[in-house]
This record gives C-alpha cells, structure tokens and sequence, in this order.
C-alpha cells in the first residue's frame, strides 16, 4: 500500500526566503540520470559503452553527454505528489520557487518548463556538477538566505545552511546524519510504497507459476514417487524462478520510459520510483547468482538449459521483443525451454507427444498476449507506442494465428491419448479423453474473452484469478488420476 504523507508541525514559513528544491529522489522518486542511463542502454546500447570514457571527464560532463541524446519524457516522471502539491501551493501563495539540482539544465529546465511553478533553474552545465558543497556556495552567493527541500547525503550541507529545512522520501544515512548534527526537519513529504511489497512486485512471484513446468516431465513418466527426481525438480524450480525474477528487473530498468505512459505498467516499482535502479541491479545480480549456484548441484545438462533460457531472455528484453512474430515465437520457446530443462533435472524424457503439444499451446498463448493488447488498445482508442512492431490492423491476422495453434496443441493431445504411449502408463487410457472438452472449453473461453477485450494482458495472470480457468485445471487433474 502507498504512504502518502506530509508531516507539517506549526511552523511559520519564512516567506523572505525563496524555497530551493532538490530534483532526483526529492521532487522526482527516481534519479533522473540514471533513467537516463537506461534509456540509453535500450536505445543506443553503443553510446551506452562510451560512458566510463565520458565519466573520466568529470560527472557533469557524463551527464551533459547522456543529456545530450536521451530526452526524458517529464510529463510522465514519477512525481513525489505531496511535494509537487505543496509546491504548486506556495507557488499560487506568490512564493518564490528554485529548481536546484545535480542534474543536467536540459533536462532540469524541461521539467521546470512542464510544471511551470520555478522562478529559475540551478542545475549542473557540463563543467560543474551542483550537488553538496557546490550547490550550497551558489545559492549562498545568490540569495541571502534560502530554504531547502533534499532527500540524500550530499543534501545535508544544505539543509544544515538553509533557514528551514524539509525533506522529501529521506535516505536511511540523511536521517541518521541530521539525528546526529541535531538538525531540525520541519516538513516530511513521504510518497513511496512499503519496501516489501515494491519487492515482491519487482520480483514478479506470480510469474513464476509458469516455471511449474519443469515438473511437467517428471508427473507425465509417474516418477513423482521417488524423492531424488523430485527433489531436482524443485531445485530445478528454484533455480528458474530466481533467473526469472532477475530478467524481468532487467527488463523493468531497460523499460522505464515506456512503462511509466502505459496505463497498467506504470505502477511497476522501478517505473513508480519506489525501488531505485542501483537496488534493482544489485537484486537481479544475487538473484543470478544463487540460481546459478543452486543448478551447480543439478545435472550439467540441466545448467546448460538454465543458461539458455537466460541467454533468450536477455536477447529478448534488448531486441527480440520488438520484432514482430519473432517475439511470440520466442515467448512460446521460453516455454519449452523449462520443461526441456525439467526434463534434464529429473532425467524424465520429454516425448515428441509432449513437445508437440506444448509448441502450439504456447504460441497460442504469446499470441493471445499480444492480441490481447492489441485488443484493449482499440478499446481505448488508442494506438501501439511501446515499439513492438504491432499495428491495429494486425488484430484479425493474430487471432487467426493464435486459434489455429491452439486447436492445434488439441488435436495432438487427441492423438496421443489414441497413441500406444498411453496404454502403457494408463490403467483407464479411455478415461483421458474426457481431458479433450476441457481443453477446447479453455482455450475457446480466452480467445472469446480476448476478443472482448475482457483479458488481463498476461494468460497466465488470468489462469491464475480466473475462477472458471482454475476449476478446469482440477477437472484435468482428477480425470488424469483417476485414469491412472
């Protein structure tokens, strides 16, 4: 849950004093440059590469050059909203407002420009990076006295040298560095989400439901009664669940910018400003490291699969997402990749029944996703702007592909229940064909859905609320049992 707060004790406001207000992490969640950064690395991933070069030159002239070819759009920044209200407050006051950052001008003067509430800009020009001690020599020199609003350590100069001091989201070291100078805050404006539950949205938990593949190999060979193939299914679990948590904070960081104008994506915690970029890329690394450290306990061949699957995955996050068809196409292979990899862990074979079945299944399910977004696109009124390639026009086309893959994986499922494979590990083989209508009721009521534009974006989110969606997977279940 959001804390929106403003603590405000009786305090009467200097009015003489102009209020000088920090840009990244105080009037911003975020640190303007390094969403830059990122965006950056998404666009000119070659420009990206050049930075330490750059930063030999002094942080200004770092941020003066990434400035320089990558325009934030600050329309849609994630704006500290107690803050900007009080600003925008003491702005119709008459009071007089400064944007004084460690920031780029370009960019500080953009978004003092959108807001339209700062009477000047004080930002780093290139030669100069205006944070701590710089910033407080320039506005000593240019105002008699000044008020001030941080949120970091290099801020704490200037709110020991400001005539009231206020802070906006403070830094654990800020606070615990004004304890001990025994500096009095007088205002707190607090806008961010408890860290926990930014975490557990950043980590993505719900999605690793589709990582319950990997045990897919070891229920259809009836190995789950023995405890080593088991226990390498969970590790081989654990292992694709943590890799898959720190590909999707990488694709989080690389997609700041197009998810903050996104109605839903928005809220993400590193699009929202609740966890920062650094936390991110720390996270994702332990992440990747435990996976990696985990599958060294499991067959080579399963590593082998956990590499390719992340391989896939981060050429999918730069690149491949944004070529059309090649996208669904690998989403769908992601899928085959964990069992493939189950089917190492636990030494259970993946049939060519199997294999087959769950290529066409899967594509139907990256199809329905794109379609889907697609669909609730046009019910909006709005046009495609996150660059994957897909038109409005192309709705028809992917609803004709996704179907017909999906009454494809049925058809296969149809033939393998008349196969030979069946009667061997089936004591009721007959019985599975009752699985059949299930199937065909599934994949019908998504597209039908879909096309009303009544599905969640991800399948596997609406598999997982969706009610009717969850009492056909029993129904498939105690049918499969009840066969045995």
């Amino acid at each position: 849950m959001t804390e929106l707060k403003v603590i405000e004790p009786p305090v009467a406001i200097q009015a003489e004093h102009p209020l000088c207000v920090d840009l990244d992490g105080t009037l911003v969640k975020s640190d303007t440059f390094v969403d830059s950064l990122m965006v950056l690395a998404r666009r000119q991933p070659g420009a990206f590469l050049r930075t330490p070069a750059w930063a030999l030159k002094g942080k200004a002239h770092l941020k003066s050059q990434v400035g320089s070819l990558v325009s934030l759009d600050v329309e849609h920044l994630p704006y500290n909203r107690p803050l900007l209200d009080h600003l925008r407050g003491e702005h119709a006051a008459g009071r007089k407002l400064y944007l004084a950052t460690g920031a780029d001008r370009e960019l500080a003067h953009r978004v003092a420009n959108h807001l339209g509430i700062f009477e000047d800009v004080l930002a780093s020009d290139g030669q100069v990076n205006l944070t701590g001690r710089n910033k407080l020599q320039l506005l000593e020199e240019r105002f008699a006295g000044f008020d001030y609003i941080g949120n970091a350590l290099p801020d704490l100069p200037l709110l020991q040298g400001a005539g009231e001091a206020m802070v906006a989201n403070p830094h654990l070291r800020l606070k615990a560095a004004l304890r001990s100078r025994n500096v009095r805050v007088s205002r707190k404006f607090l806008d961010r989400s408890q860290l926990l539950v930014a975490l557990v949205k950043a980590l993505r938990v719900h999605q690793w439901a589709k990582n319950l593949l990997v045990f897919l190999p070891l229920l259809l060979a009836h190995s789950f009664h023995r405890l080593p193939p088991v226990l390498a299914a969970i590790g081989a679990f654990v292992c694709f669940s943590l890799v898959a948590s720190a590909t999707y904070i990488f694709n989080d960081l690389l997609d700041l910018e197009a998810d903050r104008v996104h109605l839903s994506k928005r809220k993400r915690p590193f699009a929202a400003g609740d966890l920062s970029v650094a936390a991110g890329v720390g996270i994702a690394l332990i992440l990747a490291t435990a996976a990696l450290i985990t599958a060294s306990f499991l067959p080579r061949t399963f590593l082998v699969y956990l590499l390719l699957y992340l391989v896939t995955t981060l050429a999918y996050s730069l690149t491949l997402k944004r070529v059309v068809l090649v996208d669904v196409v690998i989403l769908s292979s992601l899928y085959t990749i964990r069992m493939l990899a189950g089917s190492a862990a636990t030494h259970d074979p993946v049939s060519p029944w199997l294999a087959a079945f769950s290529i066409f299944l899967f594509l139907s399910l990256a199809m329905v996703k794109r379609f889907s977004e697609l669909q609730n696109l046009r019910e909006r009124g709005a046009t495609p702007t996150n660059g994957r390639g897909y038109l409005l026009s192309d709705i028809e086309q992917l609803r004709s592909f996704g179907t017909s893959s999906a009454y494809a994986s049925i058809v296969i499922f149809a033939l393998y229940i008349n196969g030979n494979d069946v009667v061997h590990l089936y004591h009721h083989p007959n019985r599975m064909w009752l699985i059949t209508p299930l199937l065909i009721l599934w994949v019908s009521r998504v597209w039908l859905l879909a096309s009303r534009g009544l599905l969640d974006e991800d399948p596997v989110v609406f598999a997982l609320e969706d009610r009717m969606s969850l009492l056909l997977f029993l129904g498939v279940v105690m049918i499969a049992y009840s066969a045995l």
